[in-house]
């Protein structure tokens, strides 16, 4: 079923802030290489992760990766969190406890927890301005 996926800097740019998201891999395997054979609906790693965010409250949605105009490519299993990075806030230290050791390395193999800061995604801000996506797809 087609999806309208928002790209994760877009994502930061609406909600103000930098934003944390997930990448899934096959074990092994390079998350952004190998990602394009992914069968990210049959991930185990991703449904079991999946299924802890929703047993636990917490909002997620299908994101992208962070919009390049040289390049077009279809949805790879990528999860944006909607928990904002704040060590003190309970809702964030729950999802690090379960994502990563107190040494800040990931517990699940073929989980990589990711952050993007404002300050990048605003580099992407003209992506933002009206008839953007549409200009682009025209030259593509």
């Amino acid at each position: 079923m087609p999806m309208l996926i928002e790209h994760i800097d877009a994502i930061a740019r609406k909600k103000r802030r930098g934003v944390l998201f997930l990448d899934f891999s096959q074990e092994g395997s390079a998350p952004l290489f190998d990602s394009f054979n992914l069968n990210w609906e049959n991930l185990p790693i991703r449904q079991q992760v999946i299924a802890w965010l929703e047993q636990n409250q917490i909002g997620w949605s299908h994101c992208g990766y962070f919009a390049d105009v040289n390049l077009m490519g279809g949805y790879q299993g990528r999860i944006y969190l909607d928990v904002s990075l704040n060590i003190q806030d309970p809702t964030y230290k729950k999802l690090s406890r379960y994502l990563e050791t107190p040494e800040g390395k990931m517990k699940l193999a073929g989980v990589k927890f990711q952050y993007l800061p404002l300050e990048m995604a605003m580099k992407n801000a003209h992506h933002d301005e009206p008839g953007f996506w549409e200009h682009w797809a025209e030259n593509f």
